[in-house]
């Protein structure tokens, strides 16, 4: 079988994570980003000395709010992303680095006690694949946290068509050199995300809301993040996006139970193996 990865998405995000490595987001920010993806994981069910992992760590910006909570983390990425994890946490003891990506994760199949892996397995070619390989290295009863970009299917079809003109470009600039990628992400963050995320915090002052609002999801945000995601979103070639009911039926698949899905980010979901 061929490898679950795709070569131009793992040099993209080595690309990207080199660019904006995280080291000067501010904590505050990134503590409330953390919290919209971790407020459904049960901290207090995991042992005292938990092993867990970290698949497609990236810049290991999640892994600094981790890693303080379990006893080791496994920071894993096929990128060069990597090196950037590991200079971002050089001053915690209990990670451990691996380049490798979904097919190949090193760790014993049963070995953790928690595992997560966000906004990574939608750029893989096999999502469900991706997801049965993650859930084989964890424990009996341990959780797996999981974010997938949503395919709209709780938005108005005005707005799912917005995002099909903005899919359309993506597939243009996500084919251009690193540097090409770069410098046209750039504008559509200054000129596209920065107005709709701050006409959002408006509406949301005056009491109204923002949800319908196209990106939205970024009016308390930085433009530091706003540079990155626009990198990320219209740079990265291979993207595939799910229902609630498709994320949910893969976790199941995969020999997860009790599913819950998150109400803070769509689809941030998370299951028990068996």
């Amino acid at each position: 079988m061929p490898e679950n990865v795709d070569q131009n998405v793992v040099a993209g995000f080595g690309d990207e994570w080199s660019r904006f490595d995280q080291s000067t987001l501010e904590a505050a920010e990134l503590e409330a980003m953390f919290e919209n993806y971790f407020s459904i994981m049960p901290w207090q069910d995991l042992p005292a000395d938990a092993v867990a992992f970290d698949l497609g760590c990236g810049s290991g910006r999640w892994a600094k709010l981790v890693a303080p909570r379990v006893g080791c983390l496994h920071l894993i990425d096929p990128s060069d992303a990597i090196e950037v994890a590991k200079r971002n946490l050089q001053d915690s003891d209990n990670c451990v680095f691996h380049k490798a990506g979904v097919d190949n994760i090193p760790l014993e199949d049963e070995s953790a006690d928690f595992g997560y892996s966000l906004g990574v397995l939608h750029h893989v070619p096999d999502t469900a694949d991706g997801i049965d390989k993650c859930v084989a290295k964890l424990k009996s009863g341990a959780p797996f946290l999981i974010y997938l970009y949503y395919r709209f299917d709780n938005r108005p079809v005005w707005f799912r068509a917005i995002w099909r003109i903005s899919d359309g470009f993506r597939r243009i600039v996500s084919r251009m050199p690193h540097s090409v990628r770069f410098a046209m992400s750039q504008p559509i963050a200054a000129f596209v995300y920065w107005p709709l995320a701050r006409t959002a915090k408006l509406v949301e002052r005056l009491g109204a809301n923002p949800a319908l609002i196209p990106l939205s999801q970024y009016r308390n945000n930085s433009f530091y993040t706003m540079r990155t995601d626009a990198l990320d979103r219209f740079g990265t070639r291979l993207e595939k996006r799910f229902t609630k009911k498709e994320i949910d039926e893969m976790l199941k698949a995969a020999g997860l139970v009790n599913i819950q899905f998150s109400d803070r980010s769509f689809w941030t979901a998370i299951g028990f193996k068996k």
